[in-house]
């Protein structure tokens, strides 16, 4: 479905945040379609190793098709992600419609991106990220992207966080996830036991959930669905001889 009036996005706009794993599906859809046109929109399969992915993300996750599949509904339910089935398409495929609710120009849409992937950021460190999906304009513009995003009339899509002490900068956060947490521990400090952090910090955080009854039975509707126009197109090309 298709957002189109004002009242719509308010509304998108006002739910409720969006989980941890939504904001990383989300995040990948929007950088798969920036640096690699030729495969999106994504299958399930291409989508959870891409949220898998160790180089550009914070944290590296370690989550299985169970686990996307269930954020893929959510995002769904919200009218971010849509299914995609072109007449060549084997397998169901997705794609964001973060520009549907959310109008925003392509600059803004990476900088987006890099928050939901990487997490709060300095405003070089987010240009500096960005420029792999879009060309970025200088420092001074970028910040003033930022603080447009900051102060949109149907609500803040970002935030700029106050310093932290050992940060030579404030960074900005994301707040389609929520109210970010301004914690007033030192960077990377995990506020565990000493040492935690240096021996978990290589390992990819892993993500375990079970659907609800409703949404499984959903899932499995809409797979037997396409299976279904599957067989069917296929009956239809036989019979016109391709």
């Amino acid at each position: 479905m298709t957002l189109e009036s004002s009242d719509a996005k308010d509304a998108s706009a006002s739910g409720a945040p969006l989980g941890a794993l939504e904001i990383r599906v989300l995040g990948c859809l929007i950088e798969k379609e920036a640096t690699t046109p030729d495969v999106y929109p994504l299958t399930l399969n291409a989508l959870v190793n891409a949220c898998n992915q160790r180089n550009n993300r914070s944290p590296v996750l370690s989550v299985g098709e169970t686990e996307v599949r269930a954020a893929i509904e959510a995002l769904r339910e919200r009218q971010l992600v849509t299914y995609f089935a072109g007449a060549d398409a084997r397998v169901p495929k997705f794609r964001h419609k973060l520009d549907v609710v959310y109008p925003m120009e392509p600059v803004a849409r990476a900088l987006m991106a890099e928050l939901f992937l990487r997490g709060p950021q300095t405003t070089a460190g987010l240009r500096a990220n960005a420029e792999r999906m879009q060309p970025m304009p200088d420092l001074a513009e970028v910040e003033a992207v930022l603080n447009d995003l900051a102060q949109r009339p149907a609500g803040a899509l970002v935030r700029k966080l106050p310093r932290q002490p050992g940060q030579k900068e404030a960074r900005w956060a994301q707040l389609l996830g929520g109210e970010p947490v301004e914690a007033g521990e030192p960077a990377g400090s995990t506020g565990g036991a000493s040492g935690e952090r240096g021996s978990r910090a290589s390992e990819p955080l892993k993500v375990a959930l079970t659907l609800p009854p409703e949404t499984e039975a959903r899932i499995q509707k809409l797979e037997s669905d396409v299976a279904a126009l599957r067989e069917e197109l296929a009956r239809l090309r036989a019979a016109l001889g391709e």
